[in-house]
């Protein structure tokens, strides 16, 4: 399989990445209440797509894959939204 995207690209992708990683070290060191988890967790999911979409290249993939990926994710939301809800009501 050939690289699809250059290398200058890919770099610019890590940078964003690293940048994204002190963010969450700077949330995480910053007391907002419940906006905390929030904020963390737009970052992970802002990364996870960087990462789904340049480095395992799904960017480039047909279109069930693509289908597959999201129903997959919202599937896990909606496990993980229920175990909260179970939690918020015991």
């Amino acid at each position: 399989m050939q690289h699809t995207g250059s290398m200058r690209q890919l770099i610019g992708i890590w940078g964003l990445l690293l940048l994204l990683t002190a963010a969450t070290v700077g949330i995480s060191r910053i007391h907002l209440g419940a906006a905390n988890i929030w904020a963390a967790l737009g970052i992970a999911t802002a990364k996870a797509t960087l990462v789904t979409l340049f480095f395992m290249h799904l960017k480039k993939e047909g279109r069930v894959i693509k289908i597959s990926l999201l129903v997959t994710l919202a599937t896990l939301a909606t496990f993980i939204g229920l175990t909260f809800f179970d939690v918020l009501y015991r």
